[in-house]
């Protein structure tokens, strides 16, 4: 990632999980319901123009978005840093499954500004512990489908 690192538009990365059916088995895998099938997930990171940045571990698919999410980001926030990547102001999209006091404490200690659609079932009113290391911004969030587009690519080559 280091020589390539000056490629990357770091205006705004997007973060999602991607389940993967995993049909011939592995080491990471578990019956997904709404799959039928085995899979296995993994934490994408994709820059503002939508390519692959970073990718975590694999995980068994049975898992929802927040499955070890300090773990895995620190890792990915930790290679980030070994490519000489600034994470400090860095904006990054999540979706709902990702409005957590876990996920959104990682990216704060981070220096990384979050921005994460609310999710209803999550999301603590009158928290104003985050304001400056977390927002809710619907333009800079519409930038997320790139990581949309490439998931759906990703997963129908294969």
């Amino acid at each position: 990632m280091k020589e390539n690192s000056h490629h990357i538009d770091l205006s705004s990365l997007a973060l999602d999980r991607s389940h993967t059916p995993a049909k011939n088995g592995g080491e990471s895998v578990a019956y997904q319901g709404r799959k039928s099938c085995k899979t296995t997930n993994s934490l994408f990171v994709t820059d503002n123009q939508g390519i692959v940045s970073l990718m975590s571990t694999s995980q068994a698919g049975n898992h929802n978005d927040l499955y070890e999410i300090e773990s895995l980001f620190i890792g990915l926030s930790n290679i980030m840093k070994g490519a000489n990547v600034n994470l400090d102001g860095l904006f990054v999209n999540a979706d709902s499954g990702f409005d957590s006091n876990k996920f959104k404490d990682a990216c704060s200690k981070e220096g990384i500004i979050s921005n994460i659609k609310p999710n209803g079932r999550n999301t603590q009113q009158g928290d104003l512990s985050r304001i400056g290391t977390h927002i809710f911004d619907e333009e800079l969030y519409k930038r997320r489908y790139v990581i949309e587009r490439t998931n759906a690519g990703r997963t129908a080559s294969h």
